[in-house]
């Protein structure tokens, strides 16, 4: 009860405050390249129930059908506002809204599309959709060079299902075991750090759970 509270008087606050953000990134958005300023895509909530996450676009219209659900390196289906975006991690502030619609929280697991969690194995799935996903965890902290990390494989898409998945998974299912506010605030202040200090965050590379 008191994390949900928490989450709708953050998620509504910023998303008062940051209003004319939130507006001059997506007049930016639009101006940028063809197509509207948000991007949806089906991903998998708590239980298993499949919701529309919200993103500022980031790739060309359409783009999304026409390569990996991952994204490499430098992508070429990447705009140029879709670069300092991504970057800045400022292309994920739509999910306020899907926060206060109550399909994630401030703090969770990272949705995954259904094509990933379908690779889950059943036991730790249970446990990883038992919660609200969330617009950061720990996951997101340690991963947040996850397309550089993935641009130096050869076959991407197995270096993330074999590699970097059951990593995400691990850090999902301890939180979810242990879930509490004074983590979800840890959590919250580390990701603003990495956000604003992101030589920091990325130098230290995925580490391990603890």
């Amino acid at each position: 009860m008191l994390k949900r509270l928490m989450d709708i008087v953050v998620a509504g606050s910023a998303l008062l405050v940051l209003g004319p953000v939130l507006l001059a990134i997506a007049l930016w958005v639009r101006f940028d390249s063809a197509g509207g300023a948000l991007f949806r895509q089906e991903r998998v909530g708590r239980h298993g129930r499949h919701f529309t996450i919200y993103k500022f676009r980031t790739m060309r219209t359409g783009a999304d059908r026409t390569g990996p659900a991952i994204t490499i390196g430098e992508d070429a289906r990447i705009t140029r506002a879709g670069h300092w975006l991504r970057h800045s991690k400022l292309d994920e502030l739509p999910q306020l809204l899907n926060v206060l619609k109550g399909d994630m929280s401030l703090v969770g697991p990272r949705p995954e599309v259904p094509h990933y969690v379908a690779m889950y194995p059943a036991e730790i799935s249970a446990i990883v959709l038992s919660v609200r996903p969330g617009i950061t965890d720990l996951a997101s902290i340690a991963f947040r060079n996850e397309s550089a990390l993935l641009a130096q494989s050869a076959d991407p898409e197995r270096t993330y299902v074999e590699d970097i998945l059951p990593v995400k998974l691990d850090y999902a299912a301890r939180y979810a075991q242990n879930p509490s506010l004074w983590q979800d605030l840890v959590i919250l202040v580390r990701t603003a750090d990495a956000v604003l200090r992101p030589a920091r965050a990325e130098g230290g590379g995925p580490g391990q759970p603890h």
